[in-house]
């Protein structure tokens, strides 16, 4: 996970996605079942990527993010330099 600034990071894979969720998640303070719930997907679907599960349903993982308070953005990495 290469972090680019506090609001901006580059996540390539979906082990850095779980691990970002974790560690957000854990630094507000929220249980799994609590983001679960304000994402509106099951407790299993929060720990499973948190946990290096290398498939996610990119809808219900747009949710948890979301319910973190950040976005999913995609950008051209030719530009991007």
């Amino acid at each position: 996970m290469k972090i680019m600034n506090k609001s901006h990071q580059k996540l390539r894979s979906t082990e850095e996605i779980g691990a970002f969720v974790r560690q957000e998640r854990k630094a507000q303070g929220i249980s799994q079942e609590q983001l679960a719930g304000v994402a509106g997907t099951g407790t299993r679907f929060v720990s499973e990527p948190e946990n290096g599960k290398r498939t996610i349903q990119a809808d219900k993982m747009i949710k948890v993010v979301e319910a973190l308070g950040y976005g999913i953005s995609i950008m051209n990495r030719r530009e991007a330099k």
